[in-house]
Formats: C-alpha cells, structure tokens, sequence
C-alpha cells in the first residue's frame, strides 16, 4: 500500500522514523528498482538553520512549502542529487526529509548499471548513491508520493529493530535528527 498523504502530515523527526523500514519505488520504462529505507534526516523551517526553507522560499526549495506528500530534488556540490520527501506539521511552513540510504530490493541489476558497478556492497549507502542507483534527478521534482507513478513510498510489515540516532551529517548545527536502522 502506497502511504497516504496523511503519514506526511506531521512533524518531520517523526517522520523521519516513521519512512525507516519502508519502501521506496522507482519506475523506469516499465523497470520496478526499489529498496528499504535505512536512514533519513529531518529538515525543519525557520528554527532549523541547516534547513533549505531556513530563510524562506527560494525557487529552489519550493516544494518544501507546497503540498506534503511530494519530491524534493535538489543538487549538490555541482555533481550530486538528494531525494527528498516533503512533510511538516500542519502548523509548520515548510520541511522535508532527506532519504540517505535504501537497502537494496528490486531491480538491483539495473540499479548496478546505473552506479556503474559490479557488486551490490555500497550500492545506494548514501544521499548520492541512492539517487544514481534509482536515477533519480530534478525532473522528479515535485512528484507525487501518494499516487502510482514514476515515484512512491510503500508501506512494509519490516519493523526496525534498532533505531540510532545521531547527529546530521555534513551540516553546522549538531541537531541529532539523523536516524538509522538494521532489520
């Protein structure tokens, strides 16, 4: 089952925890790649200053003030995609939650051609990798999670079993809104 636009109405620490264990799907001319999540970082608004929306609306980070349920892409470093979900608070004007790493289900053949490798070790372990693996760019941004189409999040019977919590990574502030998971 595809999750709701309602699971993405909520706090973003919560939802970051609540995507750990969940499926995230990547359509590709009739090709299904997908994989687990294993770890999300959580994006707040203005009280965030590692957050995009930190200083408002930008044309870049639209998405994360419109509709929750949707993609946020952005690129990085001139070289690199992050994949995004955007969520918040019904309160809250903006935030996301950065998707850092799947494990690895469906489509992993392609997903290795796609990163230009031979083994599945390290395949999608990072913000970067994963959206190689799922090719994943900005012409996903702003897609609908809710709905079957190039892009959605499944609901899993996979429960974590142990979930860390640490520090984000590669940003100034040391808000320990990074959550990882094993199952």
């Amino acid at each position: 089952m595809i999750l709701p636009r309602e699971f993405y109405n909520n706090e973003t620490q919560l939802v970051a925890v609540s995507l750990l264990g969940k499926r995230l799907v990547r359509t590709i001319n009739d090709i299904t790649l997908s994989g687990i999540i294993q770890e999300t970082e959580a994006y707040g608004h203005h009280d965030d200053p590692d957050s995009h929306a930190h200083n408002g609306r930008t044309n870049r980070n639209s998405p994360m003030f419109e509709e929750v349920g949707r993609v946020y892409v952005y690129f990085i470093y001139g070289m690199h995609y992050c994949f995004n979900v955007v969520c918040r608070a019904p309160d809250v004007m903006a935030g996301a939650v950065l998707v850092r790493s799947i494990k690895p289900e469906r489509g992993i053949s392609h997903m290795m051609a796609n990163r230009k490798r031979d083994t599945v070790v390290g395949l999608s372990d990072g913000p970067a990798k994963l959206t190689q693996s799922l090719h994943i760019t900005t012409e996903q941004n702003n897609e609908d999670l809710t709905t079957y189409g190039i892009i959605h999040i499944e609901d899993t019977d996979i429960t974590p079993q142990i979930i860390m919590r640490k520090s984000r990574v590669g940003v100034k502030s040391t808000i320990d809104w990074n959550f990882s998971c094993s199952f």
